[in-house]
């Protein structure tokens, strides 16, 4: 009996010091990680809205249902609007893309921000020239690669991640056109 409460002491001593070096290396990096977060997701929405703006891109925000749309003005006029969106049915997890468009809907840029996918595959869809096809498309637009019918290009074995990403955006796209009265004013 004296063997099991001396194990459950050393036992409960290794937990308690391995979970306070746990909570310190936590509490260390909390902010420098949510400071590094949002110099990213900073970059995305300069990156998917190319158009001059004025304002705090990050802090100018309008949520409609819990969906938080960042808002680019020039002066008071509204000349952008970015929504970040996630797509469930990446190959490798959830992939989380930030989506620009203009105020009359048209895409102006897509950034992925956060993904797990198969390196090298993966990388044919963050180019310049594959994201650039969403460029002018708006939600009337067949959001799918042209093996299934849509419009947009993928590479020969490799389009569960092109899918995921074009849904997501396809889906963001529909719910500003449904809400844009309420986005906009």
């Amino acid at each position: 009996m004296k063997d099991i409460a001396r194990l459950a002491v050393v036992l409960t001593a290794i937990a308690a010091v391995a979970g306070g070096c746990l909570a310190f290396v936590y509490d260390m990096t909390k902010e420098p990680i949510a400071a590094i977060r949002l110099k990213v997701k900073t970059e995305a929405l300069k990156a998917v809205l190319p158009m001059e703006f004025d304002n705090d891109i990050v802090n100018t925000t309008v949520d409609v249902d819990g969906t938080v749309f960042n808002i680019a003005k020039k002066g008071d006029a509204i000349v952008g609007i970015a929504l970040e969106v996630v797509a469930p049915d990446g190959y490798a997890g959830p992939i989380t893309s930030v989506v620009g468009f203009s105020p009359d809907g048209k895409v102006t840029g897509i950034e992925v921000l956060n993904h797990t996918e198969t390196p090298g595959l993966y990388d044919l869809y963050v180019t310049e020239e594959w994201q650039s096809q969403a460029n002018g498309k708006d939600v009337n637009t067949d959001w799918r690669v042209i093996k299934d019918g849509g419009v947009f290009e993928s590479k020969t074995g490799a389009t569960v991640t092109p899918r995921a990403i074009l849904a997501s955006v396809g889906k963001g796209l529909k719910f500003f056109d449904a809400n844009k009265d309420k986005i906009l004013k």
